[in-house]
């Protein structure tokens, strides 16, 4: 009795330093993230999480172009998360070099990881918009490999737009549409509008899913994209609608996914074929002076932030002057005058997904649907490239996407790319080639990315 009692106390004492072990490590982790977040800032690196899908159904059913002798041989698991930075691929195959390599990022989410996870690490991005910077989102990796899932959430058979029934299920874009929201609402009312756009990249070609014909119903056009003056990325006539909260963002969004292009593959059976952008423009109407030296003067800016962020946001939906015997009052017009607007933009993209056309069996139409993807995701990878060498030129302009989101890659925005992969051995190929992207985006370098101007409020004294 006496041996089994010092054995139970040597076991709780081993428990105790076991726990106050990890615990210790548990914050160093956290003090370490801190701090390689912060460099991340300082260096204007791009971030990059990856997420691990389930195993699913289609990924053992046979396929009409894969060999009987491979069926047998694609039924291991081959990628892992290790833990919440690391991931393994470790694959063992006939007549091929064993695989074992590991691969770093900023976050790893495993199969059983859920939506709420995967969003807590995004959301922290979010409050940079309101603190003045761009913030742009992309979903990368192979077709069928969980991009749609994780930037919307599970799709309706009948229509493609996205279910919101379950909550916990929805993704990303949803997601930071609630919060954004959420964010605006905790400051002075007034002081924000909203508005979005929504546009898909189809066979190098952009259009605009929120364009309306004659009679007011939602329909595709083309549009193009250029350079501004400044040097930005534009597409001149683009539809932006004003939105006061993430139900209209929601419905708007919903209604683009209606003409988003799809064509069934070997697998996938609603492969996205075009590259989708949302975007949200955030307008701040701020003083272009400092704000007031006085309580009278603080409430007099709030009160004008008011009246103009309700005038602008129906300018943009009535698309008529708006009359007002205020607004013909010179003081109503001088202090109208000493307001700025501030924009700042959330890029949300879905990637279309890279294919291996032996795999994915498409032919006709879809084979040159597939051509455009793949070239336009080498186009990515060569912008990226150059960025990271410092090259003079960066050849933005060789891909419609990539003149596109010109602006977000190349700096002027905080980016998050979030890798998505099957950890099936069947798309081994694919799995390394998305984890090799990641792994040389994470390496660019773009500088610190710069803050809007917004006015420094100065205090009484």
């Amino acid at each position: 009795n006496s041996f089994l009692l010092v054995f139970q106390i040597k076991a709780f004492d081993l428990e105790q330093s076991l726990q106050e072990v990890t615990e210790k490590y548990e914050k160093e982790k956290q003090k370490r993230r801190a701090l390689h977040n912060s460099l991340v800032e300082l260096r204007g690196n791009i971030r990059v999480h990856c997420r691990i899908r389930p195993l699913l159904p289609f990924d053992t059913a046979a396929g009409h172009s894969i060999s009987q002798e491979r069926q047998r041989n694609v039924s291991e698991k081959v990628a892992h998360a290790v833990d919440d930075e690391t991931v393994l691929v470790k694959c063992s195959r006939p007549g091929h070099a064993s695989i074992n390599k590991t691969f770093q990022f900023e976050r790893v989410y495993s199969a059983s990881e859920s939506q709420d996870t995967v969003f807590a690490d995004v959301a922290p991005l979010l409050t940079s918009l309101l603190d003045g910077y761009n913030v742009c989102i992309m979903a990368y990796g192979q077709t069928g490999s969980g991009k749609t899932y994780t930037m919307l959430g599970p799709q309706l058979e009948e229509n493609f737009a996205f279910s919101t029934e379950d909550e916990s299920e929805l993704g990303i874009i949803p997601r930071a549409a609630q919060e954004v929201f959420r964010l605006i609402s905790e400051k002075p009312p007034g002081s924000y509008w909203v508005e979005v756009s929504v546009v898909e990249v189809y066979n190098n070609e952009i259009f605009d899913l929120l364009a309306k014909d004659s009679f007011g119903k939602v329909f595709g056009v083309k549009r193009d994209v250029v350079t501004n003056r400044e040097g930005k990325s534009d597409v001149p006539l683009l539809m932006h609608e004003t939105v006061e909260n993430a139900s209209e963002f929601l419905h708007l969004v919903n209604k683009g996914l209606q003409l988003r292009v799809r064509h069934p593959t070997l697998v996938h059976a609603h492969s996205s074929r075009s590259h989708l952008v949302v975007t949200l423009t955030i307008t701040t109407i701020v003083s272009a002076d400092n704000f007031g030296i006085s309580w009278e003067d603080e409430q007099m800016s709030q009160r004008l932030n008011k009246e103009v962020s309700c005038t602008f946001p129906q300018k943009m939906r009535d698309n008529k002057s708006t009359s007002s015997s205020r607004a013909s009052s010179p003081a109503q017009l001088e202090a109208t005058e000493k307001m700025k607007q501030v924009k700042t933009r959330l890029q949300l993209v879905d990637l279309a997904g890279s294919e291996c056309v032996g795999m994915s069996g498409v032919t006709g139409a879809a084979l040159r649907e597939t051509s455009f993807i793949n070239r336009s995701l080498s186009a990515l990878a060569d912008v990226l490239g150059a960025i990271a060498e410092q090259r003079s030129h960066v050849p933005y302009r060789n891909s419609k996407l990539t003149h596109l989101l010109q602006d977000s890659v190349g700096g002027d925005a905080k980016l998050l790319v979030m890798l998505c992969i099957s950890p099936h051995q069947k798309y081994l190929t694919e799995s390394m080639q998305s984890l090799g992207f990641g792994t040389r985006a994470r390496q660019v370098q773009r500088g610190q990315v710069k803050k809007k101007n917004f006015p420094v409020q100065s205090k009484a004294k």
